[in-house]
């Protein structure tokens, strides 16, 4: 049996038509940068992150940088964040002219370690970035506790996490703002590039508006110096179409990975080393990526792609020991939870689509290949 990690087609085939349309009318408009299918699915994303506000751009990566420069994060300043993230969380930050400045993870649901927040804190701390990773919330609650005692805007790294929960709220709607992408293998995905903002805060927005327009408010008035990271019409027209059914996917992918935990939980023998993902009781995971680890992962993975099974590793290296942060100077040891995670979590297959044969057989060949690494 093949299972991949991801099959995209498997979601767009039972949409085709409905997509189709959907362009079409975009193509039927002209309106193809910016335009109405944006303000539409704008509005609609909205909604379901529970927000006044959605500005939709170009990439995740636009919505974090842009949503820091609204913030007025710039030359000299510091962001806090963790390590243990896709790059572009800290690529935002590094090019808004600030310094990405990491507090390591929480080792049950790799979302920040709220106890060390405070002593990564400075004068020059101008922002806060707890990533919602994997599809599970950072604990909201206490990093808000601290970042208002300090008059710290907090900017929730949303990108994995679209209709995940924190105590009843949704991602993005607890911080300042939000930062969503819509890559195409993620729980809302575009067909292509895209990303969008979510916000309570309607001077935000607006900045952030002018930002992705070449910083400008009318046609060919440029009040600051901007942009160009606006969301296609083409996108928005897809993301409103496939915004309908992300509640339903959303409720698959919980299922799949409650199918997962039971299975890989029988199937552990006792000296097995596996460890599974952790839903905090107070969240409600949207699991963007299942993941679990394991000693030897490397030789794990090569065994489970002999056997069928696509998986990947999300992330094999922390942002701190990339090449590209080398001028920090920070070394293995620095946020040793991270790394630890990092040489060991491995994604199994996630998707709305995904069967029960193909959880089952996914669960009998991990487990297989676990007890062959500690024969």
């Amino acid at each position: 049996m093949q299972v991949p990690l991801f099959n995209l087609q498997a979601q767009h085939e039972a949409l085709r038509a409905e997509i189709n349309a959907a362009i079409g009318e975009v193509i039927d408009a002209n309106a193809f940068a910016g335009g109405p299918f944006v303000e539409k699915f704008e509005k609609d994303f909205a909604a379901f992150c529970e927000c006044e506000q959605a500005i939709g751009v170009g990439s995740g990566t636009d919505a974090l940088w842009l949503a820091l420069l609204a913030l007025g994060v710039g030359l000299g300043d510091e962001v806090v964040t963790v390590p243990f993230s896709f790059m572009a969380t800290a690529e935002a930050i590094s090019f808004t002219g600030a310094r990405p400045v990491f507090v390591d993870i929480d080792e049950s649901t790799y979302t920040m370690a709220v106890d060390q927040l405070e002593k990564a804190i400075t004068p020059r701390t101008k922002a806060i970035i707890p990533v919602h990773l994997y599809g599970q919330c950072a604990d909201m609650e206490p990093i808000l506790e601290i970042a208002r005692s300090k008059r710290i805007p907090v900017l929730e790294d949303a990108c994995q996490a679209h209709g995940a929960t924190y105590k009843g709220r949704k991602a993005g709607s607890i911080g300042i703002a939000g930062a969503f992408s819509f890559y195409p293998a993620k729980n809302l995905g575009a067909f292509g590039e895209a990303g969008a903002v979510t916000t309570n805060d309607a001077q935000l927005a607006q900045n952030i508006r002018v930002l992705r327009d070449h910083g400008q408010a009318k046609k060919y008035y440029h009040s600051v110096i901007g942009w160009n990271a606006r969301m296609d019409g083409i996108q928005g027209a897809v993301l409103r179409t496939k915004l309908k059914y992300l509640g339903a996917g959303n409720e698959k992918r919980r299922a799949h990975a409650r199918a997962y935990t039971e299975q890989l939980s029988a199937k552990v023998q006792r000296g097995d080393y596996l460890v599974l993902p952790q839903e905090a009781p107070d969240r409600g995971h949207v699991y963007h990526l299942y993941v679990v680890r394991a000693k030897n992962r490397d030789e794990v993975e090569r065994q489970l792609a002999g056997r069928g099974v696509g998986t990947a590793k999300h992330y094999p290296l922390p942002i701190h020991l990339q090449e590209a942060y080398a001028s920090l100077g920070l070394r293995r040891g620095s946020f040793p939870v991270a790394e630890r995670c990092a040489d060991e979590v491995l994604s199994l297959p996630m998707f709305p689509e995904l069967g029960r044969q193909q959880i089952d057989y996914v669960a009998e060949q991990v487990t297989a290949c676990i007890r062959l690494q500690g024969s």
